[in-house]
């Protein structure tokens, strides 16, 4: 399990496990993670931990979040990453760390817009284990397990409108990103229950089914059908 460090002036304050999905940070009392400093956003930044991957969102802060005293918006959060909020320090520790830089990922579905500004969806395979995406890069990858999932049913996407339509995506990994980069991004996760939609990024959220998603991962079913950017996609088993 990854957890937070908090210190401040080199005195460590306390620790805090990532055991939810969303952990948010600010100087409001109703955060995860309440530091009470005038330089520190009311809510200033969250933590979404998916699996044994964790992303870093500033939240619009007034002040901005660091990571490695450099700015970021959005960012992968990797073994003993230094998060700096004013004099607050947070220090990411990762159990599942490995000593080896090589790390396997999974597929990313990219939503993009064609000529005539109607998504469309490309499958691209991720080339770093970074994520800080801005509206201007064109896909944003977000790391997987190094293993494949346990074998069982055959999960699949398949887009339903656009110039891609009838292109599938098989979910042969344990974590799948889904979405437009700056734009709307989910991921799909498979655990023990079944496979889990959640929202990572963006004001919109997914749709599923024609109901519109919150923040908690919502479980899929077969022929459920998504809608992310604009795509419709079908989630089924073969």
């Amino acid at each position: 399990m990854a957890k937070l460090i908090l210190s401040m002036d080199g005195l460590v304050l306390k620790e805090v496990p990532l055991t939810k999905e969303r952990t948010t940070i600010g100087r409001r009392p109703h955060n995860d993670i309440v530091i009470d400093n005038l330089a520190v956003s009311g809510e200033h930044a969250v933590i979404v931990t998916i699996l044994n991957d964790s992303f870093l969102e500033d939240l619009g802060s007034t002040n901005g979040t660091m990571v490695n005293s450099q700015p970021i918006k959005k960012h992968f959060l990797q073994n003993n990453d230094m998060v700096e909020l004013g004099k607050y320090k947070l220090k990411f520790i990762s159990d599942s760390a490995k000593a080896s830089s090589t790390h396997d990922f999974e597929k990313t579905m990219v939503l993009r817009n064609n000529a005539a500004g109607t998504p469309s969806a490309a499958p691209s395979t991720a080339s770093s284990p970074g994520y800080n995406a801005t509206a201007t890069q064109p896909s944003a990858s977000l790391g997987t397990n190094a293993a494949a999932i346990a074998p069982g049913p055959q999960a699949v996407i398949q887009i339903l409108n656009g110039p891609n339509a009838g292109k599938e995506l098989a979910l042969t990994k344990a974590l799948t990103t889904l979405g437009r980069p700056g734009v709307q991004v989910a991921v799909l996760t498979r655990r023990p229950q079944g496979y889990f939609i959640t929202h990572v990024e963006g004001s919109n959220y997914p749709v599923v089914n024609g109901a519109t998603l919150t923040l908690e991962a919502h479980p899929l079913n077969n022929h459920d059908i998504l809608e992310l950017s604009g795509t419709k996609m079908e989630f089924f088993f073969k």
